[in-house]
């Protein structure tokens, strides 16, 4: 019997986390409720994309561990365990081979092009699927409220040009 409540994402639902991949790969993402989550991507292949109310499944699997996981209309499957105490995230993101032989048209605001985004993905190729699974630092973190749709409200081009680093308070 788990000394947690495994069922309880009150200590994860509203957060504001900006996080950096091992490999250099900086992400922001906001837990706006318990079933969606609004996000950027600052850098990497699709830098520059940003999405909002992607529904999701989150598990509680420890006292402070969260596991979130989605499909992406591109196909995109992801996989993201926080680990709030630790600061660290796990990732493991499983890319269409559409995407991994041209990256940049994903980047845009997803929301406004998913009937595009799933004809690329009808079109493919899917495979081979390529597998990023990497470790990142949790840069900053912030409770921010529950359903805030002006949080994430604009692409990572309009942000200050000192983003996400002005952020980052944890470090």
């Amino acid at each position: 019997m788990p000394a947690f409540d495994k069922h309880d994402l009150s200590g994860f639902a509203g957060k504001h986390i900006v996080y950096t991949y091992d490999n250099g790969w900086n992400y922001e993402i906001y837990v706006k409720n318990e079933k969606t989550i609004d996000y950027r991507i600052h850098s990497g292949i699709v830098g520059g994309r940003w999405v909002k109310d992607q529904e999701v499944y989150i598990a509680r699997v420890g006292e402070q561990i969260y596991k979130i996981s989605w499909t992406e209309p591109t196909g995109t499957d992801v996989s993201l365990t926080a680990n709030l105490t630790d600061l660290i995230y796990h990732g493991t993101i499983f890319f269409p081979r559409w995407v991994i032989n041209d990256p940049k048209k994903t980047v845009c605001f997803q929301n406004d092009f998913i009937p595009k985004m799933e004809a690329y993905r009808a079109e493919g190729p899917a495979y081979p699927t390529e597998v990023i699974d990497e470790f990142a630092t949790i840069t900053f973190i912030q409770d921010a409220g529950l359903n805030d749709n002006d949080l994430i409200s604009v692409p990572p081009s309009e942000l200050p040009p000192n983003f996400p680093e002005c952020l980052r308070k944890n470090k």
